[in-house]
Order: structure tokens, then C-alpha cells, then sequence
């Protein structure tokens, strides 16, 4: 080009030789270059053509070219590739409602932008063709992305969102938008009514943006009916369900799926659930809705299995280990495993983090919703803004009514939107959360019933691994409410301190400086808090345990009468508890003194530095101060907490994360798969070592004849091979490894040499564990075990396991409810049901531990005619025992000793040596920790147990129906004080006055100030009236070389005088605040002191019935979470109800008072509210109470299966138990969604009715200025307040439904407390103390029945035990036997009769008195946690070489000694003792209690015959002179008895002596006698 062409420089060169020269060299118009081209499109300078940033701002240009016509192309472009999507021939119903939202929203802004093209080219401003460009180029992209949608709702991509290419699309053209809106919203020209076409280019803009976000939400909520996540979207062509309908068996709609946007947005939909709730319909869980699809169990459970193979694919890759997995090794379910049962199996299960998992599960869509968060966060500045601009508008008269107009227009636009996405924030997390519980419960479920029983043991306790589930996975799902805060807090905080800089300038440092001094203060208080919680939580736990022990052991502390005793010892616990609780309170007191002080100090502060700096308060400045001091409080106060959360979280998920690494049972590298030589050969053990140890756990052999830890007994040397179809005997002494060898066989143990063999494992085994495990359900579920019904194998069964009678006497038969863990059943029922369940379930193999050790002789008889040698003759069965009278009936019979097998042979060879080692003693060799092994046959029948239990559930379900009596209010008044209620309620009254009237006296001080200030006007020409512009630099910060010495001077007095009086009212206001926050700590630690007193006396005084009937779990929940609730959760939720009632008071008040024309809309929006939150109030307290109703079973059964993993995995169920923890978790996430859902239901409403209420203030006010009767500083304070007012409404119901929901505990601990039928507490004075002194006992036409209704269980009885007799008590189950003793020490009263002592009728003495005087050695061998010494003498009567001469007599001394003397720990129930040394030691009780009347029960089942000879001998010469009653399985036990009573249905039918009775044909004794084969 050249030279002399200064083209370079922008000349337009049109007509010249250089244009020519261009022309030609380079073929284009080389006179009109780009600059040309921008200057003309642009109206800009040629010098800058194209100008980035103009005035402070994006320039028109920029903004209309770049992102406008550039962004909309890009649209074009990417929406045609869509055109030709293929369509999908399968789709018959009509499209989901989120696909027609966006293409009605996309056809909408095509007709905007037409419209506004055509308002340009009307206009003719200088920048038409630049505006005319970028409509264009928007009309045609939205043309094509209108057809492109259209294309794809009829595609593939129906029952999905679509690409989320398409969501990036319609996000590209919204920075034009917002900076378009913002250009107009400066130019006045826009706002003024006079020029209509500009203002309704603004108001077309604005609906171009309220269209794209209804496009956004339907993009977010697509109301998809059948689908699924995201990631499984594209494959749903064929509406594929995740989960069969047929699972789900309610009549009930599904909730949300296939509602309208508008249903979604106001929760329409749950209109109908909502009506059910008010007619009180909501009683069962199925009368709720189904869960959308994407929410269910199932489908959440395999997206999340899904990804977490993927992770582990990815971890595998990375490490460059291409092998391919094994195939699942982990299931013993007959059938292959599906591979997204394996996951949680896999060997890789280590190398991928859970919160990876987590996160590539749900992560994408939490962090999608973090963009509302972050609008939301926005919106809510808005409103402060236009507050101050409201304000400014009322200070100034003569101002446009237009300008009031937007502002009130803003005001509502901006808390309507804000209401709106806060909400679907909220809802949509919620969502998240809830898929994140339901993977993280069903992969914690999975992996328990798949790891191994070792490693599992070795780690954690059972109490551990239920906390997994319920506590852990609580603490991870709140992470999902925290994580987004811990970004948008500092975000707010940092916002609410530029806006507070441009109200104030530098004065609002002086008010930072303060609220940042309390951050640290804060940390301080929380980390003490902290500490004290964990102290307290600590005490609770001990406290807890304590009161388990006692409850299991009710009976034998009522037989001792130890109740005053233990009630110290509980005490004690609670006290230490209390002491840490007193301690978070007082500091949580001052937390919210120094918080609820703050915000008053902040502004004091502020606007006395803004006063010294030479600045004068304004009405605007004021209130928006205070508007955003409130919002600089809320981050600051709960940062703090937040963290704590999610570290919190971080170690729950951390505790969680250790579980899932827990090593998996692998069945195939366990068992061998070479088949022996000799078919018929079904059990094959050569060499076999086993450990309950995982490798490399210190284990050894044992040697002792203990019961030892599971850890330190080791199976060696073990050669075994069993014929297909034999029986096989195992006997030994106790602890010498018989159940360990079923464990081994089953697969239960970790092999550590040698090989094993079992022919058709993968069916199964039929298994009957030593300790029955029975499921809470009914009889007939039990034995049937989840196999079809088959009537004439089901009775054949029942017979077999002699359960017929016992099923005749159970009110509905084997329809009856067996109670948790079978404790409506006896010990012989239970194990006859375990037996029953392992025949039914018909496999090849059967192991049988020892059950024929819990029954009487001729039970045990028919279980071995009838059912070993029975029922199950053709099958292979290995049978453990003590009884070795059945023995001679094996074909081959194993010795075991020391963990090894030392003889194998015939009945006839190994029977001489079973001589020589102790028999007939109980195998507790796994030392599974042994609750109650054996409980008594007659409890007393068993129909009147569960008749008792049917009962009580129904009266508590009573209880939970409607809503709180007053009553329930009352008790709680009454355990604070009424003195202290009333001091509490009317410190709150003045905290909120003093606040509500420091805010009117500032409001009247600016009304003052306003009222004189001419003179300060007039100094500050240039600022008179100072507009808030959003980020104007300086804001309004005046100068401070204006500041007038003089007029500072003058001013002073009178600002001395208005500082002094707001001062002293908010100092007055913070003492009322210090003097309500600890005056409610201390009333919730008196509430909470007296009312677990009063509950802890009332239950340790109730009669032994109402514990036979109640389950245990029952009664401790009142004293763990319920009591948890009194002391904690239910202060804290009154605490802000009560802030929140008065602070509504306050606020009404003060608005009222501002604007009186505010009550006219007062009165309907109170109705409005009332019959909202009533209607809302009858669902929401029942879906929460069907919430805590559906969430324990799903605990419950897993606490269950983790009881029962031995039983469930040998018989190869573990899959349906997966599927029914799927079942009840569904049952619990249905209720919790709904919960969740109403909760939005109410607050959408509740938020509207702000909004409402905002505009109408705002509208009031403008119209009021209109007519000259406004006080700016009353409207800015109305409006202040009204800002708050919807945070406050739905605090106030939430809090309300909370309070409800936790006085529920009061409610039940009242009950209990209240209406528990008691024992009679009176004492009789007359009676000597020496008293009975001959040991004399009659019975006297004696007749009891447990309940009215129910057979008589003693049925006039009468009988004469003379003193110093022994006398043997015998009969059947059920006969009564027990009766006697429970009769005896007035445990149940009698019906009718007498029962006298020395002559002394037993009703006429104390309880206390008249089981001191007697002793018993029940069957349940009860000891505590504690020492030696405690559990013999609690109460420290004897010294020790007294309690050592007693374990002498007991044959115990060496055991004591070894396990290190009388200050030796017995371990949890007494779980470091084998069962017989804990029936030794209850023996040793009874000889320290010196009566002279002793009872003994079934005392001696679980000892072997040799120490069971040396006890009897003990009893005779200790008790020589004492009258013995005896209660015997063991017929030699009573053999050498002076006389034997025969019971049979209550009544005596035999009493004579052992000789005379042998010697009566007709004798029940005699029977019994030649029937022992002994």
C-alpha cells in the first residue's frame, strides 16, 4: 500500500489512487476498514471505534455486538446442529410439561425481540442499526432454537432434560440482558411515563428475562413422570422404570411426577395429601404418596452402585491395573450376583473414597444448584437498596410519584423472586440430601451383610455399627444443607460491607471492629461447647448403658431389692451429665446474649462515629444501616457453626469410610472346590485351622475351661469327613470349640491353613444357633423365613418341634407377634422356633447347637424322635450337645478339646472317654456375648404376654393421633417452675420493648434532626439530597473539609441529649437480653433435672408385668432420645419460639403505629395465616410422626440382622434381606420427602404473604407522601421490620411444629411418669425385724391370673412347706412353676387366697421388707457392669473375706483369682464369665443373703453334672437348717429333696416324697423319673 494512504489513521480514502492501489493488490474495499465500519454501526469516535467500557460501565456497543449479536449466533448455530434429531416411533403420550414450558418461553422471547425490532427502527436513535443488528441476529437464533426444541421433544431426549448443551445456549444471551436492563435502569429517560416506546422497550426486556428464567426453572424441575437421573437419561426411550411398579403395592399417587410448573412451583400438588392430613387420614404409612421415580430406593441404590463402579474402574486405571474384577465371591445366594450387588463386595473397595462416590453421584447437580444459592444471595441486597431509595423518595418533597412507583415495584419483584428461589433451592437440596441417605443407608446395609463375621467383630461393636446408619449418615446428610453456605456467608458478608461503606464511609469500621472481636470469642465458646458436649454425651452413654443393664435385669433387682441402690447409682450418671449440660447452656447463654446485644451496639457505634465524623443521620441512612447490620450479623453468628458441621460430617464420613473397608467374607477362596474321591462324602476338613481373628489377629489356643473372648480361641488340626445323610454327635467340654467348628463349616471363620470342603454349599445350611435368633414378627414369618406357605410340611414341622401346644395357648395362634428378639417367648420356645425356621428351610445340611439344652427331658425327647430322627432322617446333620443321654443314637460321634477334634468313632468308643472329662455342660465356646441364653419356660404363659403387648402398642398408638394437650404444656410449666416461667416470659417482654422502642426513639431523633436541620443543609449544598447509587465510589460519604466547627458545636447538645437516651435504652435492652438468656438455661436444666427424676422413680417402681410386656427398647428410648430431647433439643426450639412470638408482637406493634392504614390489610392477612398454618400444622405433625414411626424399623431390622448375619448367611437369605431394608427405607424416605415438601408448601406461602405485605407498606407510603401525613423515619422503620417479616412467619410455625414435635418426648416420659401401674411402696412397722425366723410357708387356696381374660396360671393352690424342708418343684411348661416364686415375692398379686410366712400374711409387709427377707437364684443369672465385689454385695454389707468364703462354697475361688480377685471387672452383663460361673456367682449372692427362705430357679441348667453334684452338696450344708424351694430340669437335681410338688395348669397335683411318689403307678413324677434314660 502506499505510503502517502493514511488509511492507517481511519481517513476514508472512497475516491483515490491509494483505494485503487488497495483494490487491486488485495481484492476488498480498502477505504471502509473495520474502525470505519464499528465507528458508523456504534456512533463512537474513529480514534476508539469499539469501545469496551464507557461512563463506568460495559458500553452499548460491546454489550450489543459482542455479547448480544455474537452470542445469539452462537445459538443459531449449535440449536441447528439439533434440527435433525431423530424422532422416536415408541412415544405415545404426550410430552412432559418442562419440554412445552420451553418452547412456549423460547417462542415468547422470538416475539419480544420481533416486538422490540420494531420499537427501534420507531425510535430512529442514533444507535438503530447497531440495535437493529443485534435483534436480528436474537430473533433468528431464537427462531431456530424454537424449531430445535420442537425437534427434540418428540426425540429420544423426551423423558429427559435434553442435551445440557442447551442449557449453556439459553445462559450465553444473559449477560446481554442484565447489562441491557441496567443501561435502562440509569437513564432516566427510560423510567419517565412521558417517553411510553423507551419505557416499553424496558418493561419487554424485563419479560425477555422473566421468560428465560421460567425456561431455566423448567430446564432444573422438568416434570419428567418416568426417569431418571441425568446420567441415565438417554436410554429411557422406552420409559424404562428403575424400579418394577409391582414393588409398590399403594393405591397412592406419585408425588410430584407429572405435575405443571405452576403445581411444582406453589406445591399444588400436595393439596390432596394436605386435605387427607386435616381429616386425620394420615394414620399408616402407605396412606402417603410414592416417592417420584428418580427418588426411590432402588433407583437411587443402583445410580449410586453405578457410579461407585466407575470409581473404582477409574482408581484401577489409574493405577494401571488393567485385570478385569472377579466376579462376586462375597453372596451365598445360589444365584450369580447382579453386578451392581457386587460393588460393595468387590476386592477394590479400599481404593475408592467415599466422598468420591458421593460426589460423582451427586455432585454435578448440588453444585448446579449453588447458582440459585448465589441469586438468591443477591436478591436479598435488593431490598436494603430500595428501602434506602423509598426512604430518599419520602424525604424529598415534591418528588415524582414515579420514582415511589419503582421503587414499590422493585421492592416486590425482588421479594418475590427472592421467596421463589430460595425456595426451590431449598427443596431441591433437600431432594439431594435424600438420595445422598438412601445410597448411603443401602450401601452400609449391603456391606454388613457381606462382610466378614472376624474382621467385623474385631472392629466394632454392634451399638457401633447401628450408629453408622443412624448417627453418621445424619452428620454426612447435613453437610448437604452446609457446604453451600460455607461460600455464600463470606460472599453476603462481604456484600453487606460494601453496601454498609456506601451508606456510611468509614463509620461502619467502628461496628466491624466490635462484631469481628466476637468471631474469636465465638470459636472459644463453641470449641467449649463442644468439648462439654462430648463430656456430656459421654456421661449420657454410661448413663444409658446403666439403665439398659437395669431394665434387662428388672426382675432379678426387684427379686434383691436393689431399686434404691441402682436409682443412686443412675443418679450419680445424670448428675455428671447435668454438670456438662449446665455448662453448654450458661455458655450458650452468653452466645446469645453477646449476639442478640450486638446488632443494637453495632449501630450505636456507627452512627456515633458517623455523627464525629461530621455527617448528618437521614431517615434512608438510618434504616438501611440497620437493614444491613442484620444481615452482616447472621454470617458472622453462624460461620462458626456451619464449619462445625461439616467437620463434623468430615469424621462421620471418615467413620463410615473405615467400615466400608472392612474386608468381605470370599466363599469361594474359603471353601475348596475339589470335590474328595468318595461322592457320598458331603463334609471334608483336612488339617483345617480356623480363627475368629482376621489375618494376623493374636490369636492362640486356649487352654482354660472358660469362656474365652471370641479373638483368642483357634481351631487346629482339624480332620473331619461326614456321609451324606448321617448324624453326627459333637461333645466336649465347655469352651473347647464345638460351635466354633459349625462357624467354620459355615464360613463364618477366617481359615488360616488346611482345606475345606462342603457338597452344595451355595444352597445354604439349615442352622440352629445356640443362641436363638428370632426375628420381630410373627411365629408363622419366623419359620417360614421368606419360603411359600406349604400347610401339610408347615404342620408336619410344627409337631416335630413339639411347638403345637405352645401355639394353642398364644391368642391368634402362630399369627401371634413375637416381641424384639423373642422376649414374649420363653427360653425352650425360643429355640424350639429357631429349630422349626432351620427344618423349613429343607436343605441338605443341618447344624443343630445344642437345642436340646433349654427344654425339659421329655421335650428333649420328642425333638430327637420326632425331629432329628424324624422329620429330618435322610438329611446330614451335625448336632452339638451336653446331654450325652442321646449320644448312643449317633453314627458318629466327635470328642473335641482345646479347639481340636480328639477322637472320632462310634457311639460305644467315645462315650467311655466322655466320662472322664466334666459333662453335660453348656458349649459357649464362641463367647458371643450371651444376653439371656436361657430364660425360664413359664414366664408365666405366653398368651397373656402378647395379649399385654397388643395392648400397649395400641395405647401408644392412641397417644400419637391429634395434637398436644394442654396438659402436656403444663407439665413442662410445671418442671421449669412457675415462678421462673413467669420470670423468663417477662424478661422476654422487655428485651423485645426495649429493642422495638430504641428503634422508635431513632426513628424520632432522624424526624427531629430532619424537622431542624436547615441549618446543616445549607453548610452541604452539593449533598442535599444524596441518591444511593448502587457502586458509586464514595457513595455517600460527604467530604469532611465541609464539617463546620460551629455547627458541630450547636448540634451537640441536642445529639447528646438523643445519644444518651438511645444509649441507656439499648444498654437497658442488652441487660434484659443478658437477663433472659440465663434465666432460660437454668429453667431447662431444672425442667430437665425433674422430669428425669420423677420418670426414673415412677419406672423402677412399676410392677414386673408391665416390663414383661413392654419391650426393652420401649421404655429406654424415654430415657435416651426422649430425654435427649428435654435436655436439649426442646430448650433450644422454645427458646426461639418465644423470641419469635414477641419479636411478631413487637414488629405489628411498630408498623401499626408507622402506618396506621397497615391494619386494614392486617386483619385478612391474619386470617390468611391462621387458617395456612392450621391447614399446614395437622400434616406436618403427622408426617413427622410417621417419620419417627417408619424410621425405627429400618434400625430395628438392622440391628436385627447384624444379630442374626451367622443365620442369614448360612441359609443363603441375604439378598431378600437387602430388598426388605430396601422396602422399609422406602417407607421412611416417602414420609421424610413429604415432611420436606410441606414444609416448602408452607413457606412459598409464608413468603408470599411477605411479599404482600412489603408492597402493600411501600404502597401505603406512597400514596400517604402523595397526600403530605408521612413520617419518612416511621415508614423506613415499618418497612426495616417488613423486610424481616417472612424469615419471621415461617420461623414461627417451623419452631411451632418443632416445639410440638419435641414436647411429644415430654409427653411420653409424662406417661410413663404418670400412668404406669406401680407396686405398693408401704412399709408395716409391726413386723420384727427377725422376722420369718422359722422359715414356715403356706399357701392358702392361692389363685393368680396375669391378666382378667386369661386362664389361671396358680389355680387354687394350697400347700404347707415346713420349716427347714427341701422341697423340689416339678412340672410341664407352663404349669405354673414359676408362678410360685413370683407369687412368693408378691411380683404379681394374687387373685385370691393367702400366702403366709411365719403366719404372717405377705400382703401385710412392705416389698422392701418382704423380699429382704427372702433369696432367690433366678434362671437369668443377672450381673452389671462392675466388679466382682459390687455385683455380690451392692450394697456393702459384708467384708471381703466373707464375700471370698462364699465364692469358696461356689467352687468359683479360682476362676475369681485368675480373672484378678474381688476388684475384677465381670465386663457388660457379665460377659468375661461363661453362663454357668454367672450362675456360680448368683448362687454366691444368695449365701451372703442369710435367709431363711431361699428359692432357687432353674439354677444349675447351664453346669456340668460333676459341678452341679458339688452345688447340691453346697446348698444342703450351707442351707442345712433353711427351707429350699427348688425349681429343676434335671431330675437328680431334686431326687434327694424331703419332698417334691407336681405342677400341672396351676394347680398341685402331686406332693409327696421322691420315694412314695416312685412307687405309685399313677404317678406324673415316676414318669418323669423312668423317662430321663439316665
Amino acid at each position: 500500500m502506499p505510503e502517502s494512504c493514511d488509511c492507517a489513521k481511519g481517513n476514508m480514502c472512497v475516491v483515490s489512487s491509494c483505494a485503487d492501489a488497495w483494490r487491486m493488490g488485495r481484492g476488498v474495499v480498502a477505504g471502509f476498514g473495520p474502525s470505519e465500519l464499528f465507528s458508523g454501526l456504534c456512533h463512537t469516535d474513529n480514534l476508539d471505534p469499539f469501545p469496551v467500557w464507557r461512563n463506568g460501565a460495559i458500553s452499548p456497543c460491546f454489550n450489543q455486538l459482542i455479547l448480544g449479536a455474537l452470542a445469539h449466533a452462537v445459538v443459531a448455530v449449535f440449536s441447528a446442529c439439533y434440527l435433525n434429531a431423530q424422532r422416536c416411533s415408541l412415544l405415545r403420550s404426550s410430552p412432559p410439561c418442562g419440554w412445552s414450558l420451553r418452547v412456549a418461553s423460547a417462542l415468547l422471547v422470538t416475539l419480544l425481540f420481533v416486538v422490540d425490532l420494531v420499537l427501534v427502527v420507531h425510535l430512529h436513535r442514533g444507535e438503530m442499526y447497531m440495535d437493529v443488528l443485534a435483534d436480528g441476529c436474537a430473533v433468528l437464533a431464537w427462531l431456530v432454537h424454537f424449531r430445535a426444541l420442537l425437534v427434540l421433544q418428540r426425540s429420544i431426549y423426551r423423558r429427559t432434560r435434553g442435551p445440557s448443551v442447551l442449557l449453556l445456549l439459553v445462559l450465553l444471551p444473559i449477560p446481554n440482558l442484565v447489562v441491557t436492563l441496567l443501561a435502562y435502569a440509569q437513564e432516566a429517560t427510560y423510567l419517565d411515563l412521558a417517553e411510553p416506546l423507551k419505557v416499553a422497550r424496558l418493561v419487554f426486556a424485563a419479560t425477555r428475562g422473566l421468560s428465560l428464567l421460567v425456561y431455566l426453572l423448567a430446564f432444573a424441575a422438568p416434570c419428567v413422570g418416568e426417569g431418571s437421573y441425568t446420567s441415565m437419561s438417554v436410554n429411557d426411550a422406552d420409559s424404562f422404570l428403575l424400579i418394577p411398579e409391582s414393588s409398590y403395592q399403594d393405591t397412592g399417587e406419585v408425588a410430584e411426577d407429572g405435575s405443571n410448573f405452576i403445581s411444582r412451583l406453589m406445591y399444588l400438588w400436595l393439596n390432596p395429601l394436605l386435605r387427607r392430613g386435616r381429616r386425620g387420614e394420615l394414620e399408616k404409612p402407605c396412606n402417603v404418596f410414592l416417592l417420584p421415580r428418580r427418588l426411590r430406593t432402588s433407583a437411587v441404590r443402583q445410580h449410586f452402585l453405578r457410579c461407585w463402579e466407575d470409581c473404582q474402574q477409574g482408581a484401577a486405571t489409574q493405577r494401571g491395573n488393567t485385570t478385569p474384577r472377579p466376579a462376586n465371591r462375597s453372596l451365598q445366594n445360589g444365584t450369580r450376583t447382579s453386578p451392581l450387588q457386587e460393588e460393595l463386595s468387590g476386592i477394590a473397595v479400599e481404593e475408592v473414597g467415599l466422598l468420591k462416590v458421593l460426589h460423582k453421584a451427586f455432585g454435578l447437580r448440588y453444585y448446579l444448584l449453588g447458582v440459585l444459592k448465589l441469586v438468591g444471595n443477591m436478591l436479598s441486597f435488593v431490598g436494603p437498596l430500595l428501602l434506602s431509595g423509598l426512604v430518599h423518595y419520602m424525604e424529598e418533597e415534591g418528588a415524582p410519584v414515579s420514582q415511589g412507583a419503582w421503587c414499590a415495584t422493585g421492592l416486590f419483584f425482588s421479594t418475590f423472586f427472592s421467596a421463589l428461589i430460595r425456595n426451590i433451592f431449598a427443596f431441591e437440596v433437600s431432594k439431594v440430601s435424600l438420595s445422598a441417605r438412601a445410597a448411603l443407608i443401602s450401601a452400609i446395609y449391603g456391606k454388613a451383610l457381606r462382610v466378614s463375621g472376624g474382621s467385623l467383630a474385631a472392629r466394632f461393636t454392634l451399638g457401633e455399627v447401628v450408629n453408622f446408619m443412624s448417627t453418621d449418615t445424619d452428620h454426612v446428610i447435613n453437610f448437604f444443607n452446609n457446604f453451600h453456605e460455607v461460600w455464600s456467608m463470606p460472599f453476603q458478608f462481604s456484600i453487606a460491607l460494601y453496601l454498609l461503606y456506601l451508606q456510611v464511609g468509614v463509620a461502619f469500621l467502628g461496628g466491624l471492629g466490635v462484631a469481628l472481636l466476637l468471631v474469636p470469642l465465638n470459636k472459644v465458646l463453641a470449641s467449649k461447647i463442644m468439648e462439654n458436649n462430648k463430656h456430656m454425651l459421654t456421661h449420657k452413654d454410661s448413663r444409658v448403658k446403666l439403665m439398659t443393664e437395669v431394665l434387662f435385669g428388672i426382675r432379678v433387682i426387684k427379686f434383691y431389692n436393689w431399686e434404691a441402690y441402682f436409682a443412686q447409682k443412675i443418679a450419680g450418671c445424670r448428675r455428671q451429665e447435668l454438670s456438662h449440660l449446665k455448662a453448654i447452656k450458661y455458655l450458650d447463654a452468653v452466645c446469645v446474649y453477646t449476639w442478640g446485644s450486638l446488632p443494637v451496639v453495632i449501630s450505636i457505634i456507627t452512627f456515633v462515629t458517623y455523627m464525629l465524623l461530621g455527617h448528618e443521620l437521614t431517615a434512608a441512612t438510618v434504616f438501611t444501616t440497620l437493614a444491613l447490620v442484620g444481615m452482616l450479623i447472621i454470617p458472622l453468628n453462624s460461620f462458626p457453626w456451619v464449619l462445625n458441621g461439616i467437620l463434623v460430617a468430615k469424621v462421620s464420613l471418615d467413620r463410615i469410610q473405615c467400615f466400608l473397608k472392612l474386608p468381605n467374607q470370599d466363599l469361594d477362596a474359603y471353601f475348596s472346590h475339589v470335590a474328595p474321591e468318595d461322592p457320598q462324602d458331603t463334609i471334608v476338613m483336612s488339617q483345617g485351622i480356623f480363627s475368629w481373628q482376621g489375618p494376623g489377629g493374636p490369636d492362640h489356643p486356649t487352654s482354660s475351661d472358660t469362656e474365652s473372648p471370641k479373638g483368642s480361641l483357634m481351631l487346629h488340626s482339624l480332620n473331619l469327613s461326614i456321609t451324606k445323610g448321617s448324624l453326627v454327635v459333637v461333645v466336649g467340654k465347655v469352651g473347647c470349640g464345638k460351635s466354633s467348628l459349625l462357624a467354620a463349616i459355615t464360613g463364618e471363620l477366617n481359615r488360616r491353613g488346611g482345606d475345606v470342603y462342603v457338597q452344595g454349599r451355595e444352597d445354604g445350611f439349615g442352622l440352629a444357633a445356640q443362641e436363638p435368633w428370632i426375628q420381630h414378627a410373627t411365629v408363622r414369618d419366623n419359620i417360614l423365613f421368606g419360603k411359600d406357605y406349604n400347610s401339610s410340611f408347615y404342620q408336619a414341622v410344627v409337631e416335630a418341634c413339639a411347638l403345637t401346644d405352645d401355639l394353642n395357648v398364644l391368642p391368634n395362634g402362630d399369627r401371634t407377634e413375637v416381641g424384639e428378639n423373642g422376649v414374649t417367648l420363653s427360653g425352650g420356645q425360643k429355640v424350639r422356633l429357631a429349630l422349626a425356621r432351620a427344618v423349613y428351610m429343607e436343605k441338605d445340611i443341618f447344624l443343630l447347637d445344642d437345642p436340646l439344652a433349654a427344654v425339659d427331658s421329655d421335650v428333649a425327647h420328642h425333638l430327637m424322635e420326632r425331629c432329628i430322627m424324624g422329620i429330618l432322617r435322610s438329611k446330614t446333620r451335625i448336632l452339638c450337645t451336653h446331654r450325652i443321654e442321646f449320644v448312643d443314637k449317633a453314627d458318629v460321634v466327635i470328642l473335641m478339646d482345646n479347639g481340636t477334634i480328639i477322637k472320632t468313632g462310634t457311639p460305644e468308643e467315645v462315650l467311655p472317654l466322655v466320662e472322664a472329662v466334666p459333662k453335660n455342660r453348656k458349649n459357649d465356646s464362641n463367647a458371643k456375648v450371651k444376653d439371656v441364653i436361657e430364660r425360664e419356660e413359664e414366664q408365666g404363659p405366653s398368651n397373656e404376654l402378647f395379649a399385654e403387648v397388643e395392648s400397649s402398642l395400641s395405647r401408644e398408638e392412641q397417644k400419637a393421633v391429634g395434637g398436644l394437650a394442654w396438659k402436656v404444656y403444663h407439665t413442662y410449666w410445671r418442671a421449669v417452675g412457675g415462678a421462673l416461667a413467669v420470670s423468663i416470659l417477662l424478661s422476654l417482654l422487655l428485651m423485645q420493648a426495649s429493642k422495638n422502642v430504641s428503634d422508635w426513639w431513632l426513628s424520632h431523633w432522624i424526624s427531629n434532626l430532619k424537622n431542624n436541620g436547615s441549618a446543616q443543609s445549607v453548610l452541604m449544598p452539593a449533598y442535599s439530597s444524596p441518591h444511593l447509587l448502587l457502586f458509586s465510589p464514595g457513595g455517600l460519604m460527604y467530604p469532611v473539609n465541609i464539617m463546620e466547627t460551629t455547627a458541630f458545636a450547636n448540634m451537640s447538645s441536642e445529639v447528646k441529649f438523643y445519644l444518651t437516651v438511645y444509649g441507656s435504652i439499648a444498654g437497658a435492652n442488652t441487660v434484659f437480653t443478658a437477663f433472659r438468656a440465663f434465666l432460660f438455661a437454668f429453667g431447662g436444666i431444672r425442667a430437665a433435672s425433674v422430669i428425669h427424676n420423677r420418670l426414673l422413680d415412677t419406672v423402677l417402681k412399676a410392677t414386673v408385668t408391665f416390663f414383661d410386656t413392654t419391650p426393652l427398647g420401649r421404655v429406654l428410648n424415654r430415657f435416651s432420645s426422649d430425654l435427649y430431647s428435654v435436655d436439649d433439643t426442646l430448650p433450644f426450639f422454645i427458646n426461639i419460639l418465644l423470641t419469635n412470638i414477641f419479636g411478631m408482637l413487637g414488629m405489628l406493634v411498630v408498623m401499626s403505629y408507622g402506618l396506621p392504614w397497615f391494619l386494614v390489610a392486617l386483619l385478612p392477612l391474619g386470617l390468611l395465616y391462621h387458617r395456612t398454618q392450621r391447614f399446614y400444622r395437622h400434616t406436618s405433625r403427622d408426617l413427622k410422626r410417621l417419620c419417627s414411626l417408619t424410621l425405627s424399623p429400618v434400625y430395628s431390622h438392622f440391628s436385627e440382622t447384624l444379630s442374626g448375619l451367622g443365620t442369614i448367611r448360612a441359609s443363603s437369605s441375604a439378598s431378600r434381606f437387602e430388598e426388605e431394608n430396601e422396602r422399609r427405607l422406602e417407607q421412611n424416605q416417602r414420609c421424610l420427602f413429604l415432611s420436606n415438601a410441606a414444609m416448602q408448601w408452607l413457606d412459598i406461602r409464608l413468603q408470599m404473604i411477605g411479599v404482600v405485605v412489603v408492597t402493600g407498606i411501600s404502597v401505603i407510603a406512597v400514596v400517604q407522601h402523595q397526600f403530605k401525613s408521612i413520617d419518612p423515619g416511621l415508614v423506613g422503620l415499618s418497612l426495616s421490620y417488613a423486610l424481616s417479616i417472612t424469615g419471621l412467619l415461617s420461623g414461627l410455625i417451623f419452631n411451632f411444629t418443632q416445639t410440638e414435635m419435641q414436647l411429644v418426648s415430654v409427653e411420653r416420659t409424662e406417661e410413663y411418669s404418670t400412668t404406669l401401674p406401680t407396686e405398693p411402696q408401704h412399709s408395716n412397722p409391726q413386723v420384727p425385724t427377725s422376722w420369718p425366723e422359722q422359715g414356715w410357708v403356706e399357701f392358702r387356696g392361692a389363685v393368680l391370673s396375669y391378666r382378667e381374660g386369661l386362664p389361671n396360671a396358680l389355680d387354687g393352690v394350697s400347700l404347707v412347706v415346713r420349716p427347714g424342708e427341701k422341697v423340689g418343684v416339678v412340672g410341664r411348661t407352663g404349669s405354673g412353676k414359676s408362678t410360685l416364686f413370683l407369687a412368693l415375692f408378691r411380683m404379681v398379686e394374687l387373685n385370691q387366697g393367702q400366702i403366709l410366712l411365719d403366719g404372717v400374711d405377705t400382703r401385710q409387709v412392705g416389698l422392701a421388707q418382704l423380699r429382704s427377707k427372702l433369696a432367690i437364684i433366678p434362671q437369668d443369672p443377672f450381673l452389671f457392669s462392675g466388679t466382682v465385689r459390687e455385683n455380690l454385695d451392692p450394697r456393702g454389707c459384708h467384708p471381703d473375706p466373707r464375700l471370698l468364703e462364699a465364692l469358696e462354697d461356689c467352687h468359683l475361688s479360682p476362676v475369681i483369682n485368675r480373672i484378678g480377685g474381688l476388684g475384677a471387672e465381670v465386663g457388660e452383663r457379665g460377659k468375661s464369665l461363661s453362663l454357668g460361673q454367672r450362675q456360680l456367682l448368683c448362687l454366691a449372692r444368695a449365701l451372703l443373703t442369710e435367709a431363711n427362705i431361699l428359692c432357687i430357679d432353674e439354677a444349675t441348667a447351664s453346669v456340668d453334672q460333676k459341678t452341679d453334684k458339688l452345688l447340691q452338696q453346697t446348698i444342703r450344708e450351707k442351707f442345712q437348717d433353711k427351707t429350699v424351694l427348688t425349681i429343676a430340669q434335671r431330675i437328680n437335681t431334686i431326687m434327694d429333696s424331703d419332698r417334691v410338688l407336681v405342677m400341672d395348669s396351676g394347680k398341685v397335683v402331686e406332693f409327696d416324697t421322691p420315694a412314695d411318689l416312685c412307687q405309685r403307678d399313677d404317678s406324673i413324677f415316676c414318669k418323669l423319673v423312668g423317662g430321663r434314660g439316665e
